[in-house]
């Protein structure tokens, strides 16, 4: 069957009205191409995967939704144009100006995706092979470029609605100062976020607390005005950004080890025995397995107490995990209260001793 006869056939069934049936027809082709890409895509994004490219399946998964708007906006613009050319609505200059900003959304809308999928397999994969990344680096840097994406759309689609860029720079220049003084605590939040970005004195999934404060937990997100601190009795904290700005904080996450600080008091009557305590004591440090003998390692004589003799420890773990350091001190005690006892030794505790004198001294006393 030749073309022309197929249009002889579609005039004979819609008369004048054939645009019903091109209509038709690219509703038809919209439908179609939206079952192929459903039914194509998670295949394809299945076989992507396995690849160790990270790009490539974060393109297809940020276009699946973006392209199908795509192809409905480009089917309904066909259409309308079809509408106008056979109805003469002159309406065709105000379409065209709405694809192209359609367009522009869309695309926009798809960078956004691919930016956020791109920084999801970034971390997933380095999460994966065990290898070291700095999350609050891959989140700023996504943050940025969404933002840029944004505004330099919002520019392009004022350029294409016949707006002068320019005109509209100056005036933000202008308005800016005024939207400087109305929204300052926004924009002290604002810096103060950046500063943490940049500074990075601490991570998502740090535990940090600030003595200026009462701020302890463990950072669960850096945002662009606030940071989400999950306190240890588990409740959500929620920290203007600026505040950072002010006060000192503390970072124990990233320190080197744990210290072991304790002080032990035996009795006066085992004075002769401390010297060889302290030698064991000592001996037994540098031998555990979970001290660090390259720190500073002190056991020594300290104070003559009321009740006690007491000597003091100063060492420092390996591992700086909260739980895994108190079994090694635990250890570590244990081991000190053995080393007291097989001396013939006993740790002392407050104790008083009351002289009483004799009754033959008493009746010379009278």
């Amino acid at each position: 069957m030749k073309f022309s006869e197929l249009t002889e056939i579609t005039r004979n069934l819609f008369g004048e009205h054939t645009w019903v049936a091109e209509i038709f027809i690219i509703i038809i082709v919209a439908i179609f191409l939206n079952w192929m890409l459903k039914r194509y895509h998670h295949k394809i994004i299945l076989k992507l995967k396995k690849t160790k490219i990270i790009w490539d399946d974060a393109i297809l998964d940020a276009a699946e939704k973006p392209l199908s708007v795509l192809i409905w906006i480009t089917a309904l613009t066909f259409s309308v144009n079809i509408i106008d050319e056979h109805n003469k609505l002159i309406i065709l200059s105000a379409v065209s100006s709405l694809y192209q900003i359609a367009v522009l959304i869309i695309i926009c809308w798809f960078l956004i995706r691919f930016i956020t999928c791109f920084e999801k397999n970034i971390i997933s994969v380095k999460q994966t092979t065990s290898e070291e990344i700095d999350q609050t680096t891959v989140d700023a840097i996504a943050k940025l470029l969404r933002i840029s994406v944004i505004i330099i759309g919002f520019l392009i689609a004022l350029q294409s609605l016949g707006y002068s860029i320019s005109g509209v720079l100056a005036f933000g220049g202008v308005g800016g100062i005024a939207v400087g003084f109305a929204a300052r605590d926004l924009l002290a939040n604002f810096f103060g976020g950046l500063m943490i970005y940049m500074d990075r004195p601490f991570s998502v999934g740090d535990w940090i607390r600030s003595p200026d404060k009462e701020i302890e937990g463990t950072v669960e997100k850096i945002g662009w005005r606030s940071t989400t601190i999950r306190t240890f009795d588990k409740r959500p904290l929620y920290v203007p950004n600026a505040v950072f700005n002010n006060v000192s904080v503390e970072n124990p996450s990233r320190m080197l080890n744990r210290r072991i600080k304790e002080t032990i008091g035996i009795r006066y009557d085992d004075l002769s025995k401390m010297e060889k305590i302290i030698g064991d004591v000592k001996e037994m440090l540098k031998n555990h397995a979970d001290i660090d003998t390259t720190k500073t390692l002190i056991v020594n004589f300290n104070e003559f107490a009321p009740s006690s003799l007491d000597f003091f420890i100063y060492t420092f773990t390996k591992t700086i995990d909260w739980v895994r350091y108190h079994e090694i001190k635990q250890d570590v005690l244990l081991k000190i209260i053995n080393i007291i006892e097989s001396n013939g030794a006993e740790c002392a505790f407050p104790t008083s001793t009351l002289h009483i004198s004799s009754s033959s001294d008493i009746s010379n006393q009278k």
